[in-house]
């Protein structure tokens, strides 16, 4: 069988423009109209949100551009996903919850323009960025393909976050990423490493130069690059994955061996983790869809 999911992942500067949600609309047009047959679009974090770059306080600035998801730039959004009849990931916005709190959150809108996930980023880069902490795990399902999980940026850096989504059923996650820092090499491995050590697969994208430093990576549940920009150019992957891999490296291992979802057996004793205040109990290792 084969469960065939085609991407479009665009390594694109952060959006300037008078009304960002209508370039953002004008970009997914383009690539839609190359490529048709595009299931998925993937934007980079705070992609929408350009102009934070050009503020004297970027945190400032993006809390004052702070919107709750029933705002009208969601509106917007909703309505591009509808018109252009596309999964859409437009990277992340800045959320306005309640009491005043500003979240880095991921959304993704569905071909009917249904908001179906909406993820707070659960691990800011800090000192640096202001945005309040999310603090729940988040997936999506894609009816009669598969099921994603969500991550930005800084969450790849935290095993918790890819283990998190995967043990909840994810085939595959979307990294939306706005790295800006030499740190970007070290990210790329962590994408091959969260996907192997959790044999998914891992899209992750970066915003393009001047101001990221692009270098998108795609791996698959094995680690393979399946696809690549490694400069910080602008540039657009386009590929296709098909979610049965995952089920394959689950059930025969990773290149035929390791297969970390079937460790534990359900007499092995509880293993305490202090670090958490917890324990991982082996009859809840294995993750939703895995019997």
């Amino acid at each position: 069988m084969s469960r065939p999911l085609s991407v479009a992942l665009a390594q694109y500067a952060p959006l300037t423009a008078e009304d960002p949600v209508a370039a953002l609309h004008e970009q997914t047009a383009e690539m839609l109209s190359a490529t048709p047959g595009l299931e998925l679009v993937v934007f980079p974090e705070i992609h929408l949100f350009g102009s934070c770059d050009n503020a004297e306080d970027s945190n400032e600035w993006l809390k004052a551009a702070a919107e709750p998801l029933d705002g009208p730039r969601m509106r917007a959004l909703s309505r591009a996903a509808a018109d252009l009849r596309v999964w859409l990931i437009p990277g992340s916005v800045a959320e306005l919850g309640d009491e005043g709190r500003v979240y880095n959150t991921e959304v993704v809108f569905d071909p009917r323009g249904d908001l179906v996930a909406s993820y707070r980023k659960v691990f800011p880069w800090r000192p640096y960025e202001a945005w309040s902490s999310g603090h729940e795990f988040m997936v999506f399902n894609m009816p009669g393909i598969g099921r994603g999980g969500l991550s930005i940026c800084y969450d790849a850096w935290f095993p918790e976050s890819t283990r998190s989504v995967a043990w909840m059923g994810a085939e595959f996650v979307v990294n939306v990423v706005k790295t800006i820092g030499s740190d970007r090499k070290q990210e790329r491995v962590l994408a091959q490493a969260n996907a192997i050590v959790n044999q998914v697969f891992v899209l992750s994208v970066n915003a393009a130069g001047p101001i990221g430093a692009g270098g998108s990576i795609v791996s698959d549940p094995e680690g393979a690059v399946i696809a690549d920009l490694p400069t910080a150019d602008p540039g657009l992957m386009m590929f296709e994955i098909d979610l049965d891999d995952v089920t394959r490296v689950r059930e025969h291992g990773t290149e035929g061996f390791n297969r970390m979802w079937s460790q534990m057996a359900p007499d092995d004793p509880l293993i305490d983790l202090p670090i958490y205040a917890g324990r991982i109990d082996p009859t809840r290792w294995q993750p939703n869809g895995i019997k």
